[in-house]
């Protein structure tokens, strides 16, 4: 138990701290194939691009620990591109939604005319389209786009952000805000449970107490001794607290595990499965939109390929092929000491578009979730780790089993030598030892009922007599 706390002491205190396992975060694009089409009021036509994959560091900061059982850091992620494991490079063109663009339009649906007019004849101006041909590296980690303070100045605070536009342009080099967990120190059971995060015990981007909660850990670590049932983690990621159900033991390895995985619940609406009202207002089941926290952009998340999703997402566009076995996340979790030895996270990014009246550029669109992107971050405890892992908690824990065994088994047999020794032991004392005549004061009183004990005492009066 000592091992699995949070302190510098501690066996997994420089895992904690510096996780050693190799991340890698597999990126896959959606190309639209019939951009023009879609304009025209098209099912659109998608086709998969990638993996696009990255080596993940991850390492903490401000390690602070606290009087309460609470240490306090902050992660950081560091992506490196790796050629030699991706199907393409950075410089790749993909054609895309005009994010920024689409999204806006969508976000302005409701503005008064004369305004989506004369941000449509700006667009006009930059030459702004529906659907942009842009390289994976800029898609991902930004562009230039003057698009940004055009529709600031005539909407002030539509896009409350400067600089650089890219999908995952905060994602690198940055940390995903302040945690703050318990360190098990007093109460183990709480190993790994978020107090807090950014200074808050309650979220405030969705309409309910409950899809506000904070829940479980950070999702590094669980606390021990685990049950076959479920495990919470707060995502940063996805803006909630998120539930795995456990699906089934196996070994990692040769260490067991418990594989938890996401229900159908997951991303249901609020009609599906109530307690998901509160991060309405909802589409179909199967993607949850994450506008309140994305800026009010028309932002939705899902599992990739729309797995677990309403079959009308599938349908609503063509090349998507949804699959358990390429596009359901999964969590391979060691339950004695909660620390998870193989994973693979996978979220897709998409995006609510249609045709919004007043601003000419989304065309004849029809209103869909288009996905724009999934990415995978996987990685699995090997190496030097592993078999340090396996020899410290499953090898010697089964050869200390096995002595147990063995020790009761020669304790038995001990026991059993011993009981034979003192009983021969005592059967040759009784041999050697001489036999003694007995003597009796008075003969037994005569009685019908002992008439042997009677004639063997007159006999031996007798014989005292001659």
């Amino acid at each position: 138990l000592q091992n699995v706390r949070i302190d510098p002491s501690s066996m997994s205190f420089s895992m904690w701290k510096d996780i050693p396992v190799p991340f890698y975060m597999s990126v896959y694009f959606f190309e639209v194939l019939n951009p023009n089409e879609v304009l025209q009021g098209a099912k659109p036509v998608l086709n998969q691009r990638g993996p696009y994959v990255y080596r993940e560091i991850r390492y903490k900061t401000n390690i602070t620990f606290h009087d309460n059982d609470t240490v306090s850091f902050l992660e950081y992620r560091r992506l490196y591109f790796q050629p030699d494991l991706s199907n393409g490079s950075e410089e790749e063109y993909i054609v895309v939604p005009n994010i920024l663009m689409m999204g806006a339009a969508v976000m302005m649906e409701n503005l008064p005319t004369f305004v989506k007019l004369l941000v449509s004849a700006a667009l006009a101006g930059l030459k702004q389209e529906a659907f942009m041909n842009r390289t994976v590296g800029e898609i991902l980690w930004g562009y230039d786009d003057t698009l940004i303070d055009t529709i600031n100045r005539i909407v002030p605070g539509l896009i409350p952000f400067e600089g650089k536009f890219g999908l995952f342009v905060e994602l690198n080099d940055s940390n995903s805000g302040l945690f703050t967990v318990n360190t098990g120190m007093k109460n183990i059971s709480r190993v790994h449970m978020v107090d807090s995060w950014n200074g808050l015990t309650q979220l405030n981007y969705w309409q309910s107490d409950q899809c506000n909660m904070i829940n479980g850990t950070a999702g590094e670590m669980w606390p021990p001794f685990m049950s076959p049932t479920s495990l919470e983690f707060y995502s940063p990621d996805a803006c909630r607290s998120m539930t795995l159900v456990y699906q089934q033991s196996g070994k990692f390895k040769g260490v067991p595990t418990y594989r938890f995985v996401a229900p159908k619940t997951l991303f249901a609406n609020g009609t599906d499965y109530p307690p998901n009202e509160g991060f309405c207002p909802c589409l179909q089941s199967g993607v949850q939109n994450v506008s309140s926290c994305r800026l009010n952009a028309p932002m939705f998340i899902s599992h990739p390929h729309f797995y677990n999703a309403d079959p009308t997402l599938v349908d609503a566009v063509e090349g998507l092929h949804p699959s358990e076995e390429d596009h359901a996340l999964f969590l391979d979790v060691h339950p004695m000491t909660g620390i998870p030895m193989n994973c693979s996270i996978k979220l897709q990014l998409n995006l609510y578009i249609k045709q919004v009246t007043g601003i000419i550029q989304t065309g004849s669109v029809k209103p869909v979730v288009l996905p724009l992107l999934w990415f995978a971050e996987s990685g699995s405890i090997e190496g030097s780790v592993l078999k340090q892992f396996y020899t410290n908690l499953v090898l010697i824990p089964s050869l200390l089993d096995y002595l147990q065994y063995i020790l009761f088994g020669l304790s038995v047999l001990l026991i059993i030598s011993a009981a034979v020794l003192m009983a021969t032991s005592q059967t040759t004392a009784a041999e050697k030892s001489p036999r003694r005549p007995t003597t009796q004061s008075k003969p037994p009183p005569s009685s019908e009922t002992t008439p042997l004990l009677h004639d063997a005492g007159t006999l031996s009066q007798d014989t005292a007599e001659a």
